[in-house]
């Protein structure tokens, strides 16, 4: 029964690492070649600037790369796996209005960020475009009060649509 056993898992670990895509428990496929990924500063060329959102949106996108696969960040080569961007969008809008007056209840922030990613082994999956995401807010909260926390929570999600559309292929 040992013998049985250890016969099937060997054959399964064997399976498993002739596979053609490098897999991870997060979902992403990755090509097994693929060791390196080069993530460049993305900056902000919005006409609304908030200073710390270039450096935010670049470590946070190396973060989840460093958390989520086993590439090496270059720092100063191009990668396998290679991004590079602009945040092309920083504005704030009312989007409710009370009821008998014409204040805003609610104002949005919205982060729309550009981005070029290029995959040196499966070309089919580079792309060019744009991710908007926001994050709504009492209007009688100043945007300086709860910028922290809404730019933090919007990053997360443009990472995750950037990582996602990347490396998920959705």
């Amino acid at each position: 029964m040992n013998k049985l056993i250890t016969t099937t898992l060997f054959l399964v670990l064997i399976t498993l690492n002739s596979c053609t895509v490098k897999y991870s428990f997060t979902g992403a496929s990755i090509p097994p070649e693929a060791k390196t990924v080069s993530i460049y500063n993305f900056p902000n060329l919005a006409p609304l600037v908030n200073p710390l959102l270039s450096s935010e949106l670049t470590e946070t996108l190396k973060d989840r790369f460093m958390a989520e696969t086993n590439l090496i960040i270059m720092t100063k080569q191009q990668g396998d796996l290679h991004f590079e961007g602009q945040i092309t969008g920083y504005n704030t809008s009312p989007v409710a209005i009370q009821a008998g007056s014409d204040q805003a209840q609610k104002n949005r922030l919205t982060i729309t960020v550009k981005v070029k990613f290029k995959n040196t082994f499966e070309p089919k999956n580079d792309y060019e475009s744009s991710f908007t995401r926001y994050a709504d807010y009492e209007s009688s909260q100043s945007l300086e009060a709860v910028q922290g926390t809404l730019v933090a929570t919007i990053v997360e999600e443009l990472v995750d649509d950037i990582f996602n559309r990347a490396v998920i292929n959705w």
